[in-house]
């Protein structure tokens, strides 16, 4: 077959690069004053481009050093910077007894630990998955930002939401639905949107919207990155990763209970303990258990999370690591109107609409469970000093089981019109919106597999870190939901009800929450009524995909690197084959070696359009539609700065993204598809984090989108921002600062927020354009840490400004609202 040859050539290309060579290696571990590991603790040679940080067992690895004396400094922020005198000898590896850090105030009795060893605990300077290597920030080229464990802490995050609104340019579209198969919530990056679906840089797909009690970091890595991702769980404009909390060699944790506004009541737990006496296995597990009211008249969540994870350290080259996580929730649907599609719009903006966001429109019987689990598998042998293997195995299961259901747009009313008998008179402008509603029962399944070689070796003195791979991917959707059946309708508008007819109409107040069948409630009993003759589905649709790729990192000088990367995958479903190839290119200069880099990139992205069933309106008939790939192309120029001893990072870019062969609905007939687009996304982005001085710590993202629909027959559409592509601008910042010394030691403050720009939600040629307002959102929080307990108050909103999120739907978000943290740690 010509996916093996390809893959045979890949692997024949890997074993003639990884020869031995004339260099050696240092290894070593890095203990505080009571022998307890400290991990992320900074690790260089100095004169040369080569440094680790201590994994969470407080060990590194400095590989492929030229043969001679250098001196290793290790610098961890609270402690005192030491440095090594070693000696490097060809084909060795010179192992250093456990390096003894001490705390800077050890002096005074006391041992303090602050930060993550990298000068500002609000990022991280080195990623081993957004690239699939370990590799400086500031050797990348390609953009990413970290939203990390001491960032969500402080401000008191307890949703996915709330997390991800500090990563510039990235904003939410959608709430999260909670139905089968694409339930997770959407987000807009660079003008395209995405969802939640990889952990650990593995497929964990869900539809829900995953916990914060086992992130370490989430990991918004930009630009469409099919060459070491592939194309079904990213988008064009890239992709969102959670990196988990991994466990360590000692006993240790924390209790936390969270109370807020709208009956918020949030206990989590994060107990790690060593499972043998030198701390080689490990177990730790993170658990939450949530309940919190909507703040509208209707509307709740609850769910419990546990995850717990174990390493096991079989010797110094191989070694095992396994994640689990258990999530069940049950919710009622975020309220979403849909704007009607098919005719000009009466209601451009909210003003217009008339709507007042605490109506709900649904009850407390209408709910659905999302029951979700996933588990990876990840083993690590050293072959060599210059090659690893890594084996990794993932496989997850997403339900949805309970009542969907949204509004519909479907009837307008005129002010003044004529009196018909038995018809409505006595309205404003405004509009009714349909209920539709279906029962939900599908479950998705995931497996992956993948295989990874990474080297860190020299070819004719030149440093290559190299990753290559294997990947193998199954996903099965089986779809057994009922149809969408009417219940019931809902005004939206300035009118008066009190003398419609409602028996003619159904035409109910806002309070009143019924169906069809005039039971008087909205009720699960009623409901299940009206679905009881529905038919259900009864589709499997799954699809394979093998991919090989290799990439390459190549340091022609300590300043000057060139990344190249390539990816074969090779889609199969039941009915479609296809194959695609998507390369990938970088440079980085470092004019001030690991202080300022100049960077850009090509990436390249796509996306397996499967085979699409339409009906043929005049005849009946139905035919299956074949298509071939989207292609998306970014060419990305900017600059990354690491200043300040690792105090002040930076990065700046602009980008410019081309998609073809967009996959389109026809406006001639919205039963069919056609493929005939071309859309581009460019845009300036900036993000900082910072901590100029000892307790400040700032972060701060900015961006600027221009999207537009270039080519297409769909003139509805032509020339126009797509509704997907969120605000133009968007803007992120919080600053901290912490009291660390005299009376007031221990305390702090912070603050900051968001600021959107408006979003045109709607935006077509025939039934006009639905803008949504700009809006800030300010948030600020007061907290006291000591060594073993924290208490964190954080007041959302500020302001209370009434704002809303949507694609092509209007989602009203929550007002002002208070939440408060106690933490005891052990």
């Amino acid at each position: 077959m010509k996916l093996s040859k390809n893959l045979i050539i890949l692997f024949l290309f890997a074993i003639q690069i990884s020869f031995a060579q004339s260099t050696g290696a240092i290894k070593g571990s890095v203990v505080n004053s009571e022998a307890n590991a400290l991990s992320n603790v900074n690790i260089e040679v100095k004169g040369l481009q080569i440094g680790d940080e201590t994994n969470n067992r407080g060990e590194f690895s400095l590989k492929n050093i030229p043969e001679g004396n250098y001196t290793i400094q290790v610098s961890y922020v609270g402690y005192e910077t030491q440095n090594l005198k070693v000696n490097v000898q060809p084909g060795t590896t010179t192992k250093i007894p456990s390096i003894i850090l001490i705390g800077k105030q050890e002096q005074l009795g006391t041992v303090v630990l602050r930060g993550n060893g990298n000068g500002n605990k609000f990022t991280r300077n080195t990623s081993v998955s957004v690239a699939k290597m370990p590799l400086k920030k500031i050797e990348n080229p390609q953009v990413y930002n970290n939203i990390t464990a001491e960032l969500l802490q402080e401000q008191v995050i307890t949703n996915f939401d709330d997390a991800i609104k500090n990563a510039s340019g990235l904003t939410k579209l959608w709430e999260s639905t909670g139905r089968g198969n694409d339930g997770a919530g959407y987000f807009s990056l660079r003008g395209f949107p995405v969802q939640p679906t990889l952990v650990n840089g593995l497929p964990a797909l869900t539809n829900g919207s995953p916990d914060p009690a086992n992130m370490e970091n989430i990991e918004v890595i930009k630009g469409p990155s099919g060459t070491l991702y592939g194309s079904s769980l990213v988008s064009y404009g890239g992709l969102i990763n959670i990196t988990t909390k991994k466990p360590y060699n000692y006993f240790g944790g924390n209790i936390s209970y969270t109370l807020g506004s709208f009956g918020l009541n949030r206990v989590t737990a994060d107990v790690n303990t060593p499972l043998d006496e030198t701390g080689d296995v490990a177990l730790r597990i993170n658990t939450a258990y949530h309940t919190e009211n909507s703040f509208q008249d209707a509307g709740f969540n609850k769910s419990l999370f546990v995850a717990p994870s174990l390493s096991y350290k079989v010797n110094d080259k191989l070694s095992f690591f396994v994640n689990t996580e258990f999530y069940d929730s049950e919710s009622t649907n975020p309220l979403m109107l849909f704007v009607d599609r098919g005719a000009p719009l009466t209601a451009t903006n909210l003003e217009e609409l008339g709507y007042n966001n605490e109506n709900s429109y649904t009850s407390n019987d209408l709910t659905v469970e999302n029951p979700t689990f996933s588990l990876q598998a990840q083993m690590n042998y050293e072959l060599s000093d210059q090659w690893t293997s890594q084996t990794a195995v993932s496989t997850g299961s997403a339900k949805a089981l309970g009542n969907y259901s949204y509004l519909y747009e479907t009837t307008r009313f005129k002010q003044n019109r004529e009196e018909v008998p038995g018809e409505v008179t006595n309205l404003d402008e405004g509009l009714i919106f349909s209920r539709y509603i279906s029962n939900q029962n599908s479950t998705t399944l995931s497996t992956d597999i993948q295989q990874n070689f990474i080297g860190d070796f020299e070819i004719a003195g030149m440093r290559n870190r190299t990753v290559v791979g294997l990947d193998y991917f199954n996903r099965r959707v089986i779809d057994n939901n009922t149809g969408y059946i009417k219940n019931g309708d809902v005004y939206i508008g300035n009118a008066s009800l009190q003398n419609v007819n409602e028996s003619v109409f159904g035409i109910y107040e806002p309070a009143n929450y019924i169906t069809d069948n005039d039971s008087g409630i909205l009720s699960k009993e009623a409901t299940a009524g009206l679905l009881e003759n529905v038919n259900r589905n009864n589709n499997i649709a799954e699809e394979d995909i093998y991919s090989a790729y290799i990439s390459n990192v190549l340091n022609f000088t300590p300043q000057l690197a060139l990344m190249t990367s390539l990816r074969l995958d090779q889609f199969e479903t039941e009915t479609n084959s296809q194959t695609a190839l998507s390369p990938k290119f970088g440079v980085v200069y470092q004019p001030i070696l690991d202080k300022v880099a100049l960077f850009a990139n090509y990436m390249d992205g796509f996306s397996n359009v499967g085979p699409r069933q339409v009906d043929n309106l005049e005849t009946g008939e139905s035919r299956t539609l074949v298509f071939d790939p989207e292609r998306a192309k970014q060419f990305e120029v900017g600059t990354k700065f690491n200043l300040l001893n690792n105090h002040l990072s930076a990065t700046l870019s602009y980008y410019d993204i081309q998609v073809s062969n967009i996959v389109m609905q026809d406006a001639e007939n919205p039963f069919n598809l056609v493929q005939d687009g071309e859309q581009y996304s460019r845009g300036f982005e900036a993000s900082v984090t910072a901590s100029p001085i000892e307790g400040l710590n700032l972060i701060a993202g900015f961006s600027h989108n221009d999207s537009e629909l270039t080519e297409s027959d769909q003139v509805d559409f032509l020339g126009r921002r797509p509704e997907s592509a969120g605000p133009e601008t968007l803007a992120n910042f919080w600053a901290s600062y912490r009291f660390t010394q005299g009376n007031l030691e221990g305390f702090g403050l912070g603050f900051g927020g968001n600021y959107a720009s408006e979003n045109m939600i709607f935006n077509r040629q025939t039934a006009g354009v639905f803008t949504l307002p700009s809006y800030t959102i300010l948030n600020a929080s007061l907290f006291y840490n000591v060594d073993k307990f924290g208490i964190n108050l954080k007041l959302n909103n500020l302001t209370n400004e009434e704002y809303y999120t949507g694609w092509s739907t209007i989602n009203p978000q929550r007002p002002r609202n208070f939440a408060a943290s106690l933490t005891y740690n052990f």
